[in-house]
C-alpha cells in the first residue's frame, strides 16, 4: 500500500511538473532568441543607399520600351530608360547583370511588368546591386517619378475563378495572374534597390515599389531595398512567396501589404517610417487583408497568412508618432503571426479592424511572440473599442514574452543614423528591456 501511495505521488508530481518545465523552456528559448534583424555583420552595408538623393546616376543610353517577347541581358556597362509600360511576355527572360542600372522615365510613367510565365533573373551583389531608380536629376527626385516592378504569377489566389487582373491600365491581354501552381517560378531579385517608383495613376490606382501578383514560392526575393515609394513598399496580391532581407524605407503607404489569400513568410526584414509621411487612407508597417473585394472572393480558398521572423518596425525621431499610429493593422479572417521582433515609435502595435470580435477563435489568428515594444503606448487594440480590457488581458501573459522599453533609437539600436550607413540590429540582443 506504501509502495502504491508513493507511486501515485510520483506520477501526480510529473503531472503538475511537466507544463511548467514546458513553459520554463518555451520562456527560456525566447529570452535567448534575437529580437529584430539578424545577421554577424551588418547586412545592410556595402549594397543599400539611405541618401538616394543625393546619388550621381549616369544617363541613359538605351531605351526599353513595349514588350520583350524573347530573352535578353541588360548589362552593367550601359544605363537604360524604362519608357511607358514595358511588358516581358511570350514565357521571356529578361536577364539583368550585376551593378545595372534602369531609370524609370516620369512623362510616361516607366514601368516594368513580368507577364505570366515570364521571368525575370535580377541578382545582384552585395558589392555591385541592381538599381532601379527615378530619371529625374537630384534635384527633381521625387515618390512616384515612375511606376515600379510588377511580377505576374501562376500561384493560387482566392478570387472566384482564382485568376484576376491587376488594374494598373495595363493591356487587358497581358495583365492577368493566378492559377493552381504554388510553387511557380517568376524568377529572382536578389541585392536590388527600388527608388522613387509608386506613381499615382488616379484617385483609386497607385503603383507600389514591387507588386508580387499570383508569384509563386519558387521565386527568389532576397535582400531588396525600397525607398520612397509614393504608395506601398512591397505588395502581395495573393501568391505564395517567401522573403528574406527586406528593407523598406520612407514608404508614403503601406510597408509590406498583403490581400487576395496571400501565403507568406518574411525573415530578418525592415521598415524605416518617418512620422510624417503617411497616405491619405492610413500608413502602416504591414497591412493584412484577406479580400481586396468581398464580392469577387470565393471562401473555400485560402485565407491570407503571414509569418514574420525578426523583423524591425521602427518610426523614426524618438517620441514622436506623427502621422503614422500603429505599425500593423489586421483585417478580418486574417492570420498573422510575428515573432522575435521589436517594434519602436508607435502609438500602438497592432490595431484589428472594428469587424474582428475579441473572442479567443479571432485572436488565435494573431500570434505575437518574444517581441521588444520600445516607445509605444499600448499592443493590440481594436478600431471600435480603444483601452479595451479584454484585449489587454489577452495579450498581458507572460507565454507571449512581451518586453516594453523607453530606449533612445541610439541605445536600441547600434547605429540608427541614416545619415551614415546605418546598423538597426538591436544592441545586446535587447536585453535592455525590462518585463511589464
Amino acid at each position: 500500500m506504501v509502495i502504491l501511495k508513493n507511486l501515485q505521488l510520483s506520477i501526480m508530481k510529473k503531472t503538475i511538473l511537466a507544463p511548467v518545465i514546458l513553459l520554463i523552456t518555451i520562456t527560456t528559448i525566447n529570452a535567448q532568441q534575437t529580437k529584430g534583424i539578424i545577421g554577424e555583420n551588418n547586412w545592410l552595408s556595402t549594397w543599400t543607399n539611405f541618401k538616394p538623393a543625393t546619388t550621381e546616376y549616369d544617363e541613359a543610353n538605351h531605351i526599353l520600351t513595349g514588350n520583350i517577347e524573347s530573352d535578353i541581358k541588360l548589362t552593367k556597362n550601359n544605363t537604360y530608360q524604362l519608357t511607358g509600360t514595358v511588358y516581358v511576355t511570350n514565357n521571356a527572360v529578361l536577364t539583368i547583370e550585376p551593378g545595372t542600372v534602369i531609370r524609370g522615365d516620369k512623362e510616361t510613367c516607366g514601368t516594368l511588368v513580368i507577364t505570366k510565365g515570364s521571368k525575370i533573373m535580377a541578382e545582384g551583389l552585395a558589392t555591385d546591386p541592381i538599381v532601379f531608380t527615378s530619371n529625374n536629376n537630384i534635384s527633381e527626385r521625387r515618390p512616384g517619378d515612375w511606376g515600379g516592378i510588377v511580377v505576374l504569377g501562376e500561384a493560387p489566389i482566392n478570387k472566384i475563378g482564382g485568376i484576376s487582373y491587376l488594374d494598373f491600365n495595363f493591356d487587358s491581354a497581358l495583365g492577368h495572374y493566378g492559377g493552381e501552381n504554388p510553387n511557380s517560378n517568376s524568377g529572382i531579385l536578389k541585392y536590388v534597390r527600388i527608388e522613387y517608383s509608386g506613381r499615382k495613376i488616379n484617385a483609386l490606382k497607385e503603383l507600389n515599389g514591387l507588386s508580387l501578383a499570383g508569384v509563386g514560392k519558387d521565386t527568389k526575393l532576397d535582400y531588396i531595398q525600397i525607398s520612397f515609394s509614393n504608395d506601398d513598399s512591397f505588395e502581395c496580391y495573393g501568391g505564395d512567396v517567401n522573403f528574406n532581407n527586406l528593407i523598406s524605407f520612407r514608404a508614403t503607404d503601406d510597408d509590406f501589404d498583403f490581400t487576395q489569400g496571400a501565403q507568406c513568410t518574411i525573415s530578418n526584414s525592415l521598415a524605416i517610417r518617418n512620422p510624417y509621411s503617411s497616405d491619405i487612407s492610413g500608413s502602416r508597417c504591414f497591412e493584412i487583408d484577406s479580400y481586396d473585394k468581398i464580392e469577387n472572393a470565393d471562401p473555400n480558398k485560402n485565407l491570407t497568412k503571414i509569418i514574420a521572423n525578426n523583423i524591425t518596425l521602427a518610426n523614426t525621431e524618438d517620441n514622436n508618432q506623427g502621422l503614422v499610429r500603429e505599425a500593423v493593422y489586421i483585417k478580418e479572417k486574417s492570420y498573422f503571426s510575428l515573432s522575435n521582433s521589436i517594434i519602436d515609435g508607435f502609438s500602438t502595435c497592432i490595431l484589428l479592424e472594428n469587424k474582428i470580435g475579441r473572442i479567443p477563435t479571432n485572436l488565435a489568428k494573431i500570434n505575437i511572440q518574444n517581441l521588444q515594444i520600445n516607445q509605444c503606448n499600448g499592443v493590440v487594440q481594436s478600431e471600435i473599442v480603444t483601452n479595451n480590457p479584454e484585449l489587454a488581458n489577452w495579450y498581458n501573459s507572460d507565454t507571449f514574452s512581451l518586453k516594453f522599453s523607453k530606449l533612445k533609437n541610439s541605445e536600441l539600436f547600434m547605429r540608427p543614423d541614416l545619415k551614415k550607413t546605418p546598423d538597426f540590429r538591436a544592441q545586446n540582443n535587447g536585453v535592455l528591456a525590462s518585463n511589464n
